[in-house]
């Protein structure tokens, strides 16, 4: 049985340059009915406004931030109660949150002004929005940390949470990465691969990745693998239901490994196929497939096995 039939109402906010344009252009070319930098005293009066034909039960994606006229988050916090509290919608907010540093080097990049220190550094302005900010954070059903995340990325995202699936089934993303290039901050179970022999050094099986089939009988005959990774796979049949009877609307499952391109691809494809044999419909995505081999990044290599008589070989 589904939630709610009430029309929804998304309230999308977060950090200035974390990708809120962005978020409001996908929510349009998904259907919603788009409002940015709404001032605060008119939000009520939007949403009361009726709605006729097509547009009566379609979702409503408004668009607040720091920009805003008269915003204040303690009193929008109040507002989201207020309007939840009165029915007839199903209310939610997005906050979308980004690494100061990736922020500063976006606003360097486009050479913008941060909209809270026009005459002072970025990283001041960034800073006190953050600050300003972490009450809507905390009460934000949903957040996107887009720090490692390009546009596309973000797009997707956004498709795949807010796209209407037509089914009660949360929407399901099987992710692999590196963990040398930084957690998946979106990622719901994380899943550390690297107990697994390597690929990487291997001077012929490098190059490759996750999804050949030379790199991945090495990953497989490993001795722990098949039992280790049938587990994980058990666990997450037994684990899905639950979370779609508890109303959850999207699922990240993140599979990762030194650098991300072998094991951890390796396992997200056998773990998604095994998935979808049981009925689940996922989206996998591979997080660093395309990122170069550096040695630097995959620690020591495996010691040489001791010869006869306690030396190396």
């Amino acid at each position: 049985m589904s939630r709610t039939a009430e029309p929804r109402l998304l309230l999308v906010t977060g950090l200035s340059g974390a990708g809120k344009s962005t978020v409001l252009k996908v929510l349009e070319d998904l259907g919603w009915e788009v409002v940015d930098n709404l001032p605060l005293s008119l939000l009520e009066a939007l949403i009361a406004a009726p709605a006729k034909g097509s547009n009566a039960s379609r979702p409503l994606a408004v668009g607040i931030d720091s920009r805003s006229r008269g915003f204040k988050p303690n009193r929008l916090v109040k507002q989201i109660k207020s309007l939840r509290e009165a029915g007839g919608r199903d209310v939610q907010t997005l906050f979308i949150d980004c690494a100061g540093a990736e922020l500063e080097r976006r606003f360097s990049e486009t050479r913008r002004r941060h909209p809270l220190a026009e005459d002072r550094p970025a990283a001041d302005g960034i800073a006190r929005e953050r600050e300003m900010m972490e009450s809507l954070r905390r009460w934000a059903e949903h957040v996107i940390d887009t720090t490692n995340y390009s546009s596309n990325d973000l797009q997707q995202e956004v498709r795949q949470r807010f796209g209407d699936t037509g089914q009660d089934e949360p929407v399901l993303n099987i992710m692999s990465f590196g963990f040398a290039r930084g957690l998946p901050r979106n990622a719901d179970l994380v899943f550390d691969m690297r107990y697994l022999r390597n690929p990487h050094w291997d001077a012929k099986l490098r190059p490759g990745t996750g999804l050949d089939a030379d790199v991945s009988a090495y990953i497989a005959a490993d001795p722990a693998y098949e039992t280790t990774v049938a587990q994980i796979e058990a666990l997450l049949i037994a684990l899905l239901p639950r979370y779609r009877a508890e109303g959850k609307s999207y699922v990240t499952v993140a599979f990762g490994c030194t650098g991300g391109r072998h094991r951890s691809v390796h396992v997200a494809e056998r773990v998604a196929k095994r998935l979808r044999e049981a009925g689940h419909a996922l989206t996998v995505i591979h997080r660093n497939l395309d990122s170069a081999p550096q040695d630097g990044l995959e620690g020591r290599p495996p010691s040489a096995p001791s010869a006869p008589g306690g030396g190396k070989a």
